[in-house]
Parts: structure tokens; sequence; C-alpha cells
């Protein structure tokens, strides 16, 4: 490195993902020194993730939405790096920031996957975090068998190899992110055997409006049809699987119809037989470990995550960081972009955001509201549960144990509950469990702050990400080569 770079950066921006990229390139193309360190090992993040450019290096993008603007983006990236203004660091996670006397962020950082890092530490006036989320998981009986996958897993393993993690596939869950993952799969050359969604579409009925103000979502969801209609995909509406049959792996699911409760209609239930993997998708839980550890406010979103609070420059409450994507809501990759160009360019030198980029940001932040209002977690998918069933797989604490926590000892958030039973002390930390040990917690309570403060202890993390101990050692020697 020059001893140009290593002096402090302007801006540091966390993840390369739709928000990330935008962010980066407005901050960039303003003139700001940028530094962008990602978790991946190339740009795009989950929605744009493709196989390796060092075995494909000019992806076609088939099965992806929003191609052109990856492509614009990464053509930005790319120049910019290219002219020093931007320096990308891969591979590379934050595990802790901190901030100096004068207010400077300094990010410690650890490799993704075991490897080596360019640097351990980076210093930026301005931070914004486009962290972006992963999918969010329910406990149910079976699930922790082999086979189970998360919705997005197996949607990534498609884009990454270009290949199927097995043959017969059941989607399960709610919202309009199942419909992709089993046109990928579909694509792929495997077999659907049904789509599972909680929800009904009549939900969406007093929702028009605002989904009337993003008219590409139904082109989208036309499009959907079609595939589903062509690969003859069964779409099974008030419906879920209630459990997962198999000795050593999945072989079988246990579905039902519910009601609009969530409560199995008697009689409904069947099984769907000749099944190797069965992929879950409730939603996203918003990767805001980081801004909390800052002291960024939060709430709870329409959708039951807990969000990071940001005004109409992507401001935090937090002087100096900024927030694009999923850490402020889930609201999809045309919402992130919007965000993460608004978060670079407020950061690079406070620039207010065009009023057409402030219209778009509402109208996706209405449409993401609705579509979680018409696609809610079901209100007792608890009761789906056995005293057997595991709620956190990493510890082996069964449903049994956690109920037993509340009702006897009194743990009525997820972080007394970690205490009493191990709940999220496995090497996930609670990513998995975290959603469904916080509700179970706080089922019972009268306060309606409880959800949040369940939730609020959960992504409370010194440590944001696992590293080893001879990371934390060397802390102190590891100053002089920061970047």
């Amino acid at each position: 490195m020059s001893k140009e770079s290593t002096s402090p950066f302007d801006v540091a921006v966390i993840g390369a993902g739709p928000a990330g990229l935008a962010a980066a390139v407005a901050a960039a193309e303003r003139g700001a020194r940028v530094v962008v360190l990602d978790a991946a090992t190339q740009p795009g993040g989950q929605f744009w993730r493709h196989r390796p450019e060092s075995v494909e290096p000019d992806p076609e993008g088939h099965g992806h939405h929003g191609w052109k603007t990856y492509l614009d983006l990464r053509s930005r990236f790319d120049a910019a790096i290219s002219t020093g203004v931007l320096h990308y660091l891969p591979n590379t996670q934050v595990w802790m920031i901190e901030r100096e006397d004068a207010g400077r962020f300094v990010l410690r950082l650890t490799p993704a996957t075991g490897t080596t890092i360019e640097v351990p530490t980076v210093r930026a006036d301005k931070l914004v975090s486009c962290a972006g989320g992963y999918d969010r998981q329910l406990p149910l009986p079976g699930w922790e068998l082999p086979g189970v996958m998360a919705a997005g897993g197996i949607q990534a393993f498609i884009k990454a190899n270009g290949t199927l993690p097995g043959k017969r596939f059941v989607v399960a869950g709610t919202g309009p992110f199942l419909l992709p993952v089993a046109a990928n799969i579909a694509a792929a050359g495997g077999k659907v055997v049904a789509v599972c969604e909680s929800s009904s579409l009549t939900n969406w009925l007093p929702h028009m409006g605002a989904a009337s103000g993003v008219p590409g979502k139904a082109l989208e969801g036309a499009e959907y049809a079609a595939i589903f209609a062509k690969h003859r995909i069964r779409y099974r509406t008030r419906t879920v699987v209630t459990k997962v049959v198999g000795d050593s792996s999945a072989t079988a699911v246990q579905i039902a119809k519910v009601d609009a409760s969530g409560a199995i209609i008697p009689g409904s239930e069947r099984l769907l037989e000749d099944v190797d993997i069965v992929g879950f998708g409730w939603g996203f839980t918003p990767q805001i470990e980081l801004a909390v550890s800052l002291g960024a406010e939060t709430r709870i979103d329409a959708d039951g995550s807990l969000v990071c609070v940001a005004d109409e420059k992507q401001s935090s409450t937090v002087p100096g960081l900024f927030l694009a994507g999923e850490v402020t809501g889930v609201g999809g990759a045309v919402l992130a972009v919007a965000e993460g160009y608004v978060a670079g360019a407020s950061a690079a030198n406070g620039e207010q955001p065009k009023t057409s980029t402030a219209r778009q940001i509402q109208r996706h932040r209405r449409f993401a509201s609705a579509m979680h209002q018409a696609h809610p977690v079901p209100e007792k998918w608890d009761e789906l549960l056995t005293d057997d069933t595991l709620i956190c797989r990493c510890e082996e604490v069964s449903h049994a144990q956690v109920t037993e926590a509340r009702d006897v000892l009194g743990a009525t958030d997820a972080r007394t509950m970690k205490s009493f039973t191990r709940t999220g002390m496995g090497w996930c930390q609670g990513k998995v469990c975290g959603y469904a040990v916080s509700c179970l917690s706080a089922k019972g309570t009268t306060d309606e702050n409880a959800q949040h403060a369940s939730l609020t202890s959960v992504a409370k993390r010194p440590v944001a990400t696992p590293l080893t101990l001879g990371e934390i050692s060397t802390l102190d020697s590891r100053e002089p080569h920061n970047l």
C-alpha cells in the first residue's frame, strides 16, 4: 500500500449488494475516497449472486431481475477501483466498530472464509451500512433433518454453482420470495412438488393502492405465473408444512390448510412423498448488529423485524452513520438501490436526495409495508411445535425447555432465555433461532414493547461475527498495520 492509501477513508461502505454498490458508486463519483468491505468474493450480494467470475467471466444474468442495473453499477464500481478512488476488500467481514475521540469510525476486520485478509482495520469519517439480511426461519418438527434448507439458501446454491442441491423440492413459508426460488429450481431442471404459501392472495385487496404504485411487481408476478404454468408447479395458498418426515434425511412433508390465524383446519392434512429438499422462507431478518452496536435507534417493522430508523437522507440517529437496504426494512432490490444512492451521496457531501428518488423510495416503502401485511407470519405458528421440537438447533434446546424457562423461570425475553437455556449461544449466535425465541419468550405478555426489547437483546452483540481468540489477543499489535 502506498503512503497515501494508509490515511483514513472519507466513506466506508459495508456490503456490495444492491444498496452497497449504489452507495459506493454515489460516494466515489462525488469525489469521496471510498472503501467497500464485503463478505462475498465478488460484488452483487445475495440478490445478484452469480457464478464465480473466474469460471464465467461474463455472466449473462439469466434468472436475475434488474441485471441491467447491476451491469451499470458494476461498470461504475470497477471504474472507480481503476482510478484508485475506491478500494474494494472482498472476503472481509466487520466484526466490531468503534469511534475515535474525533468521531472517526474504526472498523475491525476478519476474513469471511478463514483465509487471510488484506488489512485488519480501516478508518473512515463516514460509514454506510448496507449489510443486507438473511432468511428468517421458524422451527417445526423435523426442521433439523438434512435436506431442510432456507429458501434463500437453495437460490444461492443454484446461482453460485449452476446446479441443484437435490431433485424434488417443496418450497414453503410466506411472501413473494417463494416464487423466484421455485422458478430458479424449475429453470435448473428440478421438480417443484409444491409451493406452500401460508397466506391468502385476497390479503392484497386492502393494499391495491400501494401495489399500483409499483407496477413492475405485477409484471414480475405475471412472469412467475407463466413459469408455474409451464412447469406445472402447484401453488397452494393458506397451506403450511406441519412437519418434515424422514429418518436420516428429509423424504416427505406433511402439509395442511390453515385459517386466517394460521390454525390447522382439521381433516386437511396430507402427505407429500418423494421429496428430498424442503426450503423454508418466512421473510428476512435484517443484519443490524453493527448499527445497533453504535447506538442506532431501532423500531419494529410491519413484518415484525427489528430495523434501524433512517431519515430522508438515509441518516441514522448516530452522526456520520448512514443506512440503506434491508437494515432499514426489507423492501426489495429496487428500493435498496435507491436508498444506496441517497446514502452514498449524503455521506460524501451531504447532498439532498432528488425529488424523483425520494418519491420512488416512498412508493416502494408503501409497497413493502403492504407486502408484509399481506404475507404475515401466521399468528399461531407455534401450535405446530411438539415438546421435543428443537428451537435452537446449535445448542439442541427443545420447545419444552423454552416454555419451562418462560412459564416457570420468567424468561420473557431472548436475552434471559439465552441465560437459562443456552438458546443463541451456538455458532450462529441466534441468527437462526433469534426471531422464534423472541416470539416464544414474549408470548402471553401484555407489554407491547416486549418484542422490541427482546429482538434488541438479540441484536446487541459486541462481536458481530465469529472470529478466533488469536485475532482478539493480537488486537493491539495489529494497530500499526491499519489501511
